[in-house]
């Protein structure tokens, strides 16, 4: 199953750099993430700062919808006090959305979105001992994704963006705990009309 679903991430920029011109959006982004976890054993834990980019592409069903999917790095995790030493949860993960995107305001340049996304973990540790926790953290991670945003046309093919996207996972970070991932990030970038 996940191996059919990477294959098929991979092929659909090649599907949909088939439609027509003008329906395709590429844009490349990088933000500040401010992460948490959630849950019944989240009460020790705070927020850590963290970093996101990547690349996404846009199919545009219409002047008011869209689809949206791509490959984010996406730093998560959280910081904890214990009595007095602090640590922190770093899990970095390969963000993959699905999202439903709607374009509104006179121009369309403002957009809400939202769906479900995937992450695929690309390793864990705590901090600042540096020690490897990717045997206590699960290979995935599952959610809901939402976000708000603005386009500002620079050029016929391109534009900047600024956006807000949360993400509330609901797949368990740990084996033994009940903590899921929250992650809030404020990004930036540009998108180039194909």
């Amino acid at each position: 199953m996940m191996n059919k679903l990477f294959t098929l991430l991979l092929a659909l920029p090649i599907f949909v750099s088939a439609q027509e011109q003008g329906d395709f959006e590429v844009s490349l982004g990088a933000g500040l993430n401010m992460s948490t976890f959630h849950g019944d054993d989240a009460g020790g834990f705070s927020t850590r700062n963290g970093a996101q980019f990547g690349v996404t592409a846009e199919y545009y069903v219409s002047d008011n919808w869209s689809f949206k999917t791509g490959f984010i790095h996406d730093s998560k995790g959280a910081e904890e006090d214990l009595n007095g030493f602090s640590r922190e949860d770093k899990i970095d993960y390969l963000f993959v959305p699905f999202y439903a995107n709607w374009h509104f305001g006179e121009a369309h340049n403002w957009y809400l979105n939202f769906g479900p996304y995937m992450g695929f973990r690309l390793s864990a540790e705590e901090l600042p001992t540096r020690r490897i926790i990717e045997e206590e953290t699960n290979q995935f991670d599952l959610g809901l994704g939402a976000g708000i945003g603005r386009k500002f046309q620079i050029s016929d093919n391109a534009s900047v963006f600024v956006e807000y996207q949360t993400a509330v996972g609901t797949a368990e970070v740990f084996d033994r705990q009940d903590v899921f991932n929250f992650r809030g990030a404020l990004n930036a970038g540009v998108a180039f009309t194909l």
